[in-house]
């Protein structure tokens, strides 16, 4: 990621430096793992595991610093790697984590109670359609990252529907399917994580391109 640090003239360039950028750790895992806890934690809500509304005031912290900032940071690690994919998704979603963080904590509140339901409607909408073609473009790296972005698609789907219908049953199905996608997510990670330290494939990932 660039630095905004004043940089030196005065001592001589290090020669790592004159050959080019050092290489970085691969951010996926990472962008994966922070993407898989807090749609796993928003969903047991979504699904209705957890039944006292009050508690979801735990997805906020991990959605603004694991999430949100963990994410935003995988991605710019991603444009370092000339990644275009992970650079958008992870840094999109880490916007949305955010973005999702600031919404329920200072915008819903003031939404007028009998209209609130539209708002978080068009929220989700717009991201659906970003996951959709998020999706198509993921047939091309792994089998592993394109069921991630397929069950993310169907979760969006049901989240939204169910919000601008006022369907409780299609946001609990969309949380149950929240709950799957962070488990293909956390697979996706730990296959990344396990082949960067045992230097080889431990589970399958499905190359697709």
């Amino acid at each position: 990621m660039a630095s905004t640090a004043h940089v030196e003239t005065a001592p001589p360039v290090p020669a790592a430096a004159e050959h080019g950028p050092a290489s970085i750790a691969d951010p996926g895992p990472l962008g994966l793992a922070a993407f898989a806890m807090t749609t796993f934690i928003l969903s047991v809500f979504n699904a209705n595991i957890i039944k006292d509304g009050a508690l979801e005031a735990v997805v906020l912290p991990v959605a603004l610093f694991y999430g949100g900032i963990g994410q935003l940071l995988a991605g710019m690690w991603e444009f370092k790697k000339a990644n275009t994919f992970g650079a958008l998704a992870f840094t999109s979603y880490g916007a949305f984590w955010l973005s999702f963080a600031f919404l329920v904590r200072y915008v819903a509140p003031e939404l007028p109670p009998a209209d609130a339901y539209k708002g978080v409607g068009l929220f989700l909408l717009a991201w659906t359609i970003f996951t959709a073609y998020m999706m198509v473009a993921a047939l091309r790296v792994s089998g592993a990252v394109a069921a991630v972005f397929i069950v993310l698609l169907l979760t969006f789907l049901a989240l939204t529907i169910g919000a601008l219908g006022q369907h409780s049953g299609l946001t609990h199905l969309g949380g149950w399917l929240g709950l799957l996608t962070a488990v293909l997510a956390w697979y996706a990670s730990f296959a990344g994580v396990t082949a960067a330290t045992f230097k080889r494939s431990v589970l399958p990932t499905f190359p697709m391109a």
